[in-house]
């Protein structure tokens, strides 16, 4: 039977060492022909017999987008019906942060809705704020998610120490951070606190960068004495195919991916050359002035070209059902190449196992 699920009984296993299998989970942000790329993970999750990978939206995705979270879980649940998917469906709330303590109250609401839409995965984000800041309102958010979580699920919980693009996390921010956090939540040993945690490590969203494998494999080792599943990677779609095997035994628990699946519908040879330059064209003229200062076109139009999803949303919709076909069947090679970079084929079982009950 379909369900949505939280991994927080996954990776409880994992820190009892009862998962012995080394993998890492990826989690998949589907920002544009949601529906038929659901399809494109499932069937590759039915080839791979994998079960262990989320499925997740940033709330930022929900703006530029226009994927509403109640209309985005009832696309994944459609597409995992009709590839006859059976076992749990992580759907996972990414970067539901806040620019000012005046929103506290919005991101109560939108982690309220996200909830109620089988969202049971939420990370919540404060990086941007001061180290005191941060684990203060993640203590009080984490206390938040506890009340009106559903009696039957736990909901899985992450956090985020080092801003995603900007300086490296430093092992003493990171203690910072948690020993600050177990205060404020009054819980030392952490029990029922965050389950992982995402730290910056030399990438950028959308830019990739240069992963410091030293310091996330020390990051890694602390998350764990902190009784955490491990450490969260973002920013690694622009990395390189031979880097991403480099996770593993580095104490990471996910690693999202998300542009590199935007970039492969807009630059595929079945993506419509015209709709493409009637978009960079819209682009050019709504957002030449956010262009930085000798930033190459190209840059700046796969930066900002994100932001032309939710305005283009019908006409990408319209593209002919056999060009979505092949754009999907590009897409099912990508997700099936993560599923066996990070150790997820063959790991259907276990999850049947764990969330049997």
């Amino acid at each position: 039977m379909l369900k949505f699920a939280s991994t927080q009984k996954l990776y409880k296993e994992s820190i009892k060492n009862k998962a012995k299998k080394e993998f890492i989970i990826p989690a998949f942000n589907l920002r544009a022909l949601t529906l038929e790329a659901a399809r494109a993970v499932f069937r590759a999750a039915k080839k791979e017999k994998a079960g262990a990978f989320i499925i997740e939206l940033a709330r930022s995705e929900t703006e530029y987008a226009n994927q509403p979270l109640s209309r985005y879980d009832n696309l994944i649940l459609m597409a995992a019906q009709k590839e006859n998917f059976t076992g749990p469906i992580f759907l996972q709330a990414d970067h539901f942060k806040i620019k000012d303590k005046k929103e506290v109250k919005d991101l109560e609401v939108s982690i309220k809705k996200a909830i109620e839409n089988g969202f049971y995965n939420i990370d919540i984000d404060f990086s941007n704020f001061s180290i005191k800041d941060n684990y203060t309102l993640t203590a009080n958010f984490t206390k938040f998610i506890r009340k009106i979580e559903p009696r039957d699920a736990t909901v899985s919980i992450g956090a985020e120490v080092g801003e995603i693009g900007g300086k490296n996390t430093t092992i003493e921010e990171f203690r910072k951070f948690m020993n600050g956090y177990k205060k404020s939540f009054l819980s030392p040993d952490n029990s029922r606190g965050i389950i992982k945690i995402a730290v910056q490590t030399g990438t950028s969203h959308g830019r990739g960068g240069k992963v410091d494998f030293e310091l996330l494999k020390r990051l890694g080792r602390e998350a764990k004495r902190h009784n955490l599943a491990g450490v969260v990677q973002h920013g690694a779609s622009m990395l390189a195919e031979k880097e991403f095997s480099k996770f593993l035994g580095k104490g990471v628990c996910e690693v999202h991916l998300a542009t590199l699946f935007q970039d492969i519908i807009y630059d595929s040879r079945y993506f419509p050359s015209e709709l493409k330059e009637k978009i960079y064209q819209w682009l050019k003229k709504k957002y030449s002035s956010e262009r930085k200062k000798g930033e190459k076109e190209k840059d700046f139009f796969h930066r900002i070209r994100k932001k032309a999803l939710g305005p283009f949303k019908k006409e990408i919709l319209a593209l002919s059902q056999k060009n979505i076909k092949k754009i999907c069947q590009e897409l099912e090679e990508k997700f099936i190449f993560f599923f066996r970079t990070f150790n997820v084929s063959g790991t259907s079982d276990l999850i049947k196992k764990i969330y049997s009950d």
